[in-house]
């Protein structure tokens, strides 16, 4: 129970008010009558990492400001087909939660730095927001909070977290929305038919400056709106499968860093739709020749004196970053729920195909799971870690590197030599299915520890529900290796259109 008052508005009652808070408000009071704004989307990401929330007129919106928005928690019983996995009127909620029997409502709060106007939506702004019991306490499945916590550990001996994106993708052209009634889907639990698309260009071609001037007038649009948005857009490249892009950031630090991936997933996929196209963060589509895509994330400490902890002036990486690292591969299979959380994603996951295959790392190198970036005297020194799926949450994917990373950093974890052939290194080999990952996952007692039995059983058993869905559509679990090397009609219609 954190409640600190019994008047007031809710902001304050809770001791969310504050000079910060207050700046802020008055800065987004501004911009709303400056630029005549008429509505506000307030979004939050979910336990998947999509957006979801309301559109509020102007008034509603300042009253949310100090008093929030009520909104229904029951996304939250969802798994990625919005299948109902937990009963919500039983005792708890399903989720053992006295607080949420029966589905009430929770209270989102606006983090009014994320305040943003939509540059493709006429007249509209954009917060996301944060989730609260009605009590003032945070909500404990929102992956925000999640992250929140891990930052918090992290900043509590002298660190922060910096982060750059570098993230396939596909663009395809729109051919066929697939809205006809038969076409929609049988309720929760069944997805419609994902929309039928074309590529915009040929592939197996990898940095073709050709491929690329063939959607200039798409990427452009992007590139003009993510920079309005603030986001540190830094290149787009021509990926190596038909359609494939990738798109990379400089880096973010702490929570800026999922929140800028979240919101560069959903304006990405936003803005192509308006244009008449469809662009898709599932890892491997299911369309003939379309490879696998991957979410690298670089990662560093920054220090209490505003220095890359990582960067050393006369050895490859500090006696820091080699600990962290050495928390990477450590817990790098239980985490593969957090880096890996779709039946599709593990679809990457084979040797001598530039993606990682088993919890390895090495020095400037492509095949290892963790590869370290820079060297002697640059600043710039960082960790890759390649093993992230494109679908990947946000919040969760980095709240897993840094507890890892800082677990690594307490016990002084060494790990071992760099590899100079990763596939055929004898380290751990990562889970070849999500399965495999959950299993892992389940009896963890590091993550458990981090993240709470709570959490971690929350996600399991969503997760679960997915894969339950999956195994009934191939047939059964005695299927699964034979179904394990071809992306499925079933993966198709899950994740295409979602993610």
């Amino acid at each position: 129970m954190i409640e600190v008052g019994t008047g007031g508005t809710f902001v304050e009652r809770h001791g969310l008010a504050g000079d910060r808070r207050r700046e802020e408000a008055e800065r987004v009071r501004a911009i709303i009558d400056e630029l005549g704004l008429e509505t506000i989307r307030m979004s939050w990401p979910d336990q998947h990492g999509l957006l979801r929330g309301r559109y509020l007129s102007v008034p509603t919106f300042l009253a949310a400001i100090d008093d929030g928005m009520e909104i229904t928690m029951a996304p939250f019983f969802f798994d990625t087909a919005n299948g109902i996995v937990f009963n919500p009127f039983i005792k708890g909620g399903g989720f053992d939660v006295p607080e949420l029997s029966g589905s009430p409502n929770i209270t989102m709060v606006p983090d009014l730095g994320t305040f943003r106007v939509l540059p493709w939506a006429e007249k509209t702004g954009w917060v996301l927001s944060d989730l609260y019991f009605r009590t003032g306490e945070p909500f404990p499945f929102s992956p925000r909070s999640v992250m929140r916590r891990a930052l918090e550990k992290l900043s509590a001996v002298g660190y922060d977290f910096v982060a750059g994106l570098e993230v396939e993708w596909y663009l395809t052209k729109l051919i066929d929305p697939m809205l006809e009634p038969e076409q929609l889907g049988r309720g929760p639990g069944f997805p419609a038919d994902p929309p039928k698309v074309r590529p915009v260009a040929h592939g197996y071609s990898y940095l073709l400056e050709a491929h690329l001037d063939e959607v200039d007038d798409v990427l452009r649009e992007f590139r003009r709106a993510l920079t309005a948005l603030g986001l540190p857009f830094r290149t787009n490249d021509d990926e190596w499968a038909p359609s494939q892009m990738e798109s990379t950031f400089d880096p973010l630090q702490g929570l800026d860093a999922a929140d800028g991936m979240t919101l560069f997933r959903s304006a990405t996929k936003q803005m192509a739709r308006r244009m008449g196209y469809h662009a898709t963060f599932m890892c491997q589509p299911g369309i003939p020749g379309f490879y696998a895509s991957g979410w690298h994330l670089h990662q560093s400490l920054r220090d209490s004196s505003g220095g890359n902890a990582f960067a050393s002036g006369s050895a490859t990486i500090t006696d820091v970053g080699r600990q962290y690292a050495g928390g990477l591969l450590e817990h790098a299979i239980p985490a593969s729920v957090f880096t890996t959380p779709t039946i599709n994603g593990y679809k990457r996951r084979r040797p001598f195909s530039l993606a990682p295959d088993r919890a390895a790392w090495g020095i400037d190198n492509r095949a290892a799971m963790v590869r370290v970036v820079g060297g002697p005297g640059d600043p710039a020194t960082r960790l890759e870690n390649r093993v992230g799926e494109p679908a990947a949450n946000p919040y969760l994917y980095m709240a897993s590197q840094i507890v890892s990373g800082l677990d690594g950093i307490a016990k002084r974890t060494d790990p071992g030599d760099p590899s100079d052939e990763p596939y055929m290194s004898e380290t751990p080999v990562l889970p070849k299915t999500l399965m495999e990952a959950l299993d892992a996952l389940r009896g963890d007692a590091f993550f458990r520890a981090e993240f709470g039995d709570r959490f971690i059983d929350y996600l399991l058993m969503i997760k679960q529900s997915e894969v339950n869905r999956y195994l009934e559509s191939i047939g059964g679990e005695e299927n699964l290796a034979e179904r394990s090397g071809e992306v499925t009609d079933w993966e198709q219609r899950e994740y295409f259109e979602l993610f």
